[in-house]
């Protein structure tokens, strides 16, 4: 089994880069790629503990928030509509660009701005919070939305990280504040000159209409995505299978993951997709431009 979509600490998982390595090892996997929010400070953590394996590949990777405006059409592709996400995974960055790092040290202080407003919108529910309290959930390293739902789940204001979400940090709700983000085309831009691919990440979670999906699609492949993750964890077995078969048809690379976050997303598990289909080291092998990434 492999793995091409996972979290540590570093972002928004619970397992320090080198201890989601170990993990992985253990539990039999041969390959993984770690792909942390708008950041690769894990990078290195992870890359010195896969050396400590036989025959493990490791993949230095990301995940980047792409800006995208609502119904707004962009270069002629359909806008997302309403409450929909766009995340674009690189996947192979051997050699982080300095535009590449400037960009993404970009994204941690628009994320700081966002966590306060998050903050400033907790206080004016009465909820008594401080920046340190959140800070304590994430372990010292970038804070995200899962970090406030395990703060209103100790807190007993919810009972899972599935409430917090319906009730106050997903789109539209109380403490959702939109993340800021890239330009599709210099997110691919950087992810390239960096030696990575473009993979975009769990498409369902743009929420465009089947109908709409093959064109923007298309579109975006046209603008240098390279990938699609056709097989994700939230996504049916019957609508990967679609995603696969349209990525396919548009020779685009077909990558699955686990998007392993560790005990925040307890049904996430490392090597596995959806509805528990294990991942085949036969979805690296099917991209060249991965084989010498990482180790």
């Amino acid at each position: 089994m492999i793995d091409l979509h996972t979290h540590s600490n570093v972002s928004d998982g619970d397992l320090s880069p080198s201890m989601l390595i170990h993990k992985a090892a253990q539990l039999g996997l041969t390959a993984i790629a770690l792909t942390d929010h708008d950041t690769i400070k894990g990078v290195e953590s992870a890359k010195a503990a896969s050396k400590e394996h036989e025959n493990f590949q490791f993949i230095p990777g990301i995940e980047i928030i792409i800006n995208w405006e609502g119904n707004k059409s962009h270069n002629g592709a359909p806008g997302l509509g309403l409450g929909g996400e766009f995340h674009l995974l690189g996947l192979g960055i051997n050699k982080p660009s300095p535009a590449f790092i400037t960009a993404i040290d970009g994204l941690f202080c628009s994320r700081e701005t966002r966590n306060r407003e998050i903050l400033d919108r907790m206080h004016e529910l009465s909820i008594d919070v401080t920046l340190e309290d959140i800070t304590a959930f994430s372990g010292g390293h970038i804070i995200a939305r899962p970090h406030f739902a395990a703060f209103l789940i100790k807190r007993k204001i919810v009972k899972n990280i599935e409430q917090a979400f319906a009730q106050y940090l997903g789109v539209g709700k109380p403490l959702y504040v939109p993340k800021v983000g890239l330009s599709f085309e210099e997110a691919v831009t950087l992810i390239r000159e960096s030696g990575g691919i473009p993979v975009l990440a769990h498409p369902f979670s743009l929420f465009i209409a089947w109908g709409r999906l093959p064109d923007l699609i298309k579109i975006l492949k046209d603008m240098g995505l390279m990938g699609i993750e056709a097989w994700h964890p939230t996504t049916k077995r019957g609508s990967c299978r679609r995603l696969e078969t349209l990525g396919k048809s548009l020779g685009l690379y077909i990558t699955e993951g686990s998007d392993f976050h560790g005990s925040l997303n307890p049904d996430r598990k490392l090597g596995y997709s959806s509805k528990g289909r294990k991942i085949s080291d036969a979805v690296l092998e099917a991209i060249p431009e991965l084989a010498f990434a990482g180790n």
